[in-house]
């Protein structure tokens, strides 16, 4: 997705290294930190539309490890 347009939450840190950016494609979604950008992970458009309504409804918990 390296083509892809890259987008940053207005939300981010003013250093704008502390945020996660999300692409979207015609077939996925991609999510990735602004500070290591090789890392990228992906899921179908449903799925990331689930994750935001949750986190909007105030359903969705954090996991920590």
């Amino acid at each position: 997705m390296a083509e892809s347009r890259w987008l940053k939450s207005s939300f981010s840190e003013s250093s704008g290294n502390a945020c996660i950016e999300i692409a979207a494609t015609d077939m996925a979604v991609a999510l990735r930190e602004s500070d290591d950008t090789s890392r990228v992970i992906t899921t179908e458009h449903h799925v990331f539309r689930d994750l935001l309504v949750g986190i909007k409804a105030d359903v969705v918990t954090a996991v920590r490890y």
